[in-house]
């Protein structure tokens, strides 16, 4: 079964469409920063993951094929054959899941800060088992060190504090159950078979997904290429945004497939 997606489209109904897909922990707010520019260039579809901020939250464990359903049937939904898709984290995965299994519906593909294997499982199931049992607000902290520099926490307190209330706000069931779905997740062997024109994108401090498990896509997908951000760890367009957004910008209009 699909959830329902919470979600929201901004920009020029007669435009190309790009899909942007958050991170673990986030709601599509999390991409305040890219909207006002890649809206005068498409029609943006964001939209909440499942189990996360007003989208549905069914029991988990979930998988990355069920987070990759649920794109395609809110695109069957609102009638959308064909789009580009970015995706952070748990977003570029669903993105890489796309790629592989529904080339028909995918232009152009951006993975950022992400990974097709994800070990240890021991990791995901502490993270899993502590967000049912305290709620997501309990791994606030943790998370917050991973996804932003020292001096960024220092000099950007507002925005530390916007993603602290989005953790905290995310369902505990929503969180484990996509936890879940990483812990169980291995694209590796599809990923040869992405044939979207495809950009990687990594922080150099990322301590989830440094710059090395980036490279190993790039290196796998035919014709990847791989961008590091200087000065950013795992939310890059946060840290990095007119730079992220940019190496977007350029590769969503590099041409059509």
């Amino acid at each position: 079964m699909t959830a329902r997606l919470h979600h929201r489209l901004d920009g020029p109904g007669d435009a190309p469409v790009l899909v942007l897909s958050g991170s673990l922990g986030t709601t599509q707010a999390m991409w305040d920063a890219q909207a006002p520019v890649l809206t005068q260039h498409f029609r943006l579809l964001r939209y909440d993951q499942r189990g996360h901020g007003a989208s549905e939250t069914p029991p988990g464990p979930y998988e990355i094929a069920d987070l990759g359903r649920d794109v395609l049937a809110l695109l069957d939904q609102l009638g959308l054959e064909r789009v580009s898709f970015c995706g952070m984290s748990i977003g570029g995965m669903t993105g890489m899941w796309l790629g592989i299994n529904a080339p028909e519906r995918i232009d152009r593909l951006v993975l950022s800060c992400t990974a097709a294997h994800f070990p240890p499982r021991e990791q995901w199931d502490e993270r899993a088992g502590i967000a049912r049992s305290n709620g997501v607000a309990a791994l606030a902290d943790a998370a917050l060190e991973r996804w932003f520099t020292p001096g960024f926490t220092r000099d950007r307190p507002d925005e530390i504090e916007r993603f602290r209330g989005m953790l905290g706000a995310t369902p505990g069931e929503g969180y484990a159950g996509c936890c879940e779905a990483i812990r169980d997740m291995d694209l590796r062997a599809g990923l040869g078979r992405i044939r979207a024109p495809t950009l990687v994108i990594a922080g150099d401090d990322d301590p989830s997904t440094p710059p090395e498990r980036g490279q190993e896509i790039a290196d796998t997908v035919p014709g990847a290429r791989l961008i590091v951000l200087e000065d950013a760890r795992h939310i890059a367009n946060v840290a990095q945004p007119e730079a992220y957004t940019g190496a977007v910008l350029a590769h969503l209009e590099g041409g059509t497939t």
